[in-house]
């Protein structure tokens, strides 16, 4: 049996007042590879920091004992970590001699720091953030290997599904152990839906029936009284007539005990809730944009740069009508850039008259307005009410969240909303840059459906390989500053 590496025992964490996790004991070993999913702002992070040691409970013992390396999502480079050792810089290919590093190459060093370190045991908050399809490789194998425990909270499910034996999935305020990968965490949660379904099915059929076995005590109760009062009309009180009478009156009181006792036994009946079925979306776009020219957006002899370096060089392509197009290619190599300049129509690119454009950039979002989600999601948008509270219900927003404040989001949250605000809106052509990035499998999954259902064309960069196969019909790849074609699968 492999040592205890940390401990949580009896943890509550709250927050204002509101509990916020609840555990009743979790483990780390030496050599455990933990894989934590769950909804944004169910408490990942926070169980990240519990272990970590950055956060203490309100509740609770937590016991560390072995070193660590947290890997934050917001943490700078060199901020938590000594200065990477060159041989992990040149591992990870982080620009020497640059005052400014791009997203992925500030992952890369922080990557390059921790792993330099040579903790016991790496906690890790999104850690392909930002990273390429070739850094995420390497720090999937690099992890692999690692010779102590990792824990990571991550979107990346094929990362997940290599990577990690046991699955830590935060729901409800509580974390519930999954053994093995995963796909093997996917079938086990099909599973429980499928039992659910029929614990559902079951008592429906249960409450029907003791509902109707009520209806009959009832009926025939009423039937009862109904003889007694005729026959009472019709003859005089002779003693035998009387016990009668009080005969039926005694069984109409027993017929109404048993419906009374039917029904306190359906109000007593365990409910069990149906399981959430998703609607079908669809996004249908106003007659007045809608595009009819085969190729909405071309790219006529493009060369592109940034500074002195060149990033294309005489690039042409013809985006189809409809299509779902993944852009592809190293940190650095241009992919941001690109979709910036198809957005400004710049040099080398040739938009259709009627083209509008939608942009969902990677910087977070932060709102400094009152207006409420609803009305937020519906501003800008031809879609009646109903379409619009079913793409939020989609994208995981509650019916209580439709009246809050976009001010009181979280980060996840926001990048949800303004996901249904651009796929609601009166756009035909939408340029979304890494929109999987810090969100939950759930939401990315929701996402792909948005995708599916969008009747325009989309052009997204994303590192999420999982995502890209299931959402895009074929990718270009960025390649020695050339576009070249690829198959997502």
């Amino acid at each position: 049996m492999e040592p205890t590496c940390m401990e949580l025992e009896h943890i509550e964490m709250r927050f204002a007042e509101a509990s916020l996790l609840k555990i009743d004991r979790l483990t780390v070993s030496r050599f455990d590879r933990i894989g934590i999913v769950g909804p944004n702002g169910a408490g990942k992070s926070t169980l990240l920091k519990l272990l970590a040691g950055e956060l203490a409970p309100t509740q609770g013992i937590a016991r560390l004992h072995a070193s660590v390396g947290y890997f934050g999502q917001t943490a700078a480079p060199g901020e938590i970590f000594e200065p990477a050792d060159p041989g992990e810089t040149g591992r990870w290919a982080v620009p020497v001699h640059s005052d400014r590093l791009s997203g992925g190459e500030e992952t890369r060093l922080k990557l390059a720091e921790l792993l330099g370190g040579r903790s016991e045991v790496l906690l890790l908050d999104e850690p392909t953030s930002h990273l390429d399809e070739d850094g995420i490789a390497q720090l999937t194998d690099r992890l692999r290997v690692y010779d102590g425990a990792v824990v990571l909270v991550s979107h990346d499910r094929v990362m997940l599904d290599e990577l990690v034996d046991t699955i830590w999935a935060v729901e409800n305020g509580e974390v519930r152990i999954y053994a093995g990968r995963y796909r093997d965490y996917v079938r086990q949660k099909e599973i429980e839906r499928n039992r659910q379904t029929q614990a559902h099915e079951r008592y429906l059929k249960e409450s029907a029936r003791l509902e109707r076995a009520a209806e009959s005590k009832m009926a025939k109760a009423a039937k009862v009284a109904r003889t007694d009062g005729s026959t009472r009309k019709g003859t005089k009180d002779k003693p035998n007539r009387m016990f009668e009478s009080k005969s039926k009156g005694t069984g109409q009181k027993a017929m109404h005990r048993a419906a009374k006792a039917i029904e306190q036994r359906s109000r007593q009946l365990e409910a069990v809730e149906a399981v959430r079925e998703e609607a079908p979306l669809r996004f249908c776009q106003p007659a007045g944009i809608k595009l009819h020219n085969k190729f909405p957006v071309m790219l006529d002899r493009l060369t592109l740069t940034a500074g002195d370096r060149t990033l294309l060089e005489n690039a042409s392509f013809q985006v189809p009508l409809g299509a779902k197009i993944a852009f592809a290619g190293p940190n650095g190599s241009g992919k941001s850039s690109l979709l910036r300049h198809i957005e400004r129509g710049g040099e080398g690119v040739l938009l259709s008259p009627k083209v509008r454009v939608g942009f969902f950039r990677q910087t977070g979002y932060r709102f400094e307005t009152d207006e409420n989600v609803l009305r937020f999601a519906a501003s800008g948008s031809s879609a009646h009410e109903g379409a619009v509270r079913a793409a939020l219900h989609a994208m995981r927003f509650q019916s209580r969240d439709l009246a809050r404040s976009i001010r009181s989001l979280s980060g996840g949250e926001a990048v949800r909303l303004q996901l249904c605000r651009l796929f609601l809106g009166d756009y035909n052509v939408l340029l979304l840059d890494e929109p999987t990035n810090f969100l939950d499998a759930d939401s990315v999954s929701a996402l792909e459906r948005f995708m599916a259902a969008y009747e325009g064309t989309v052009l997204f960069v994303s590192h999420d390989r999982a995502f890209v196969r299931a959402s895009a019909d074929y990718g270009l790849r960025i390649v020695d500053r050339k576009l070249a074609i690829f198959d997502p699968e």
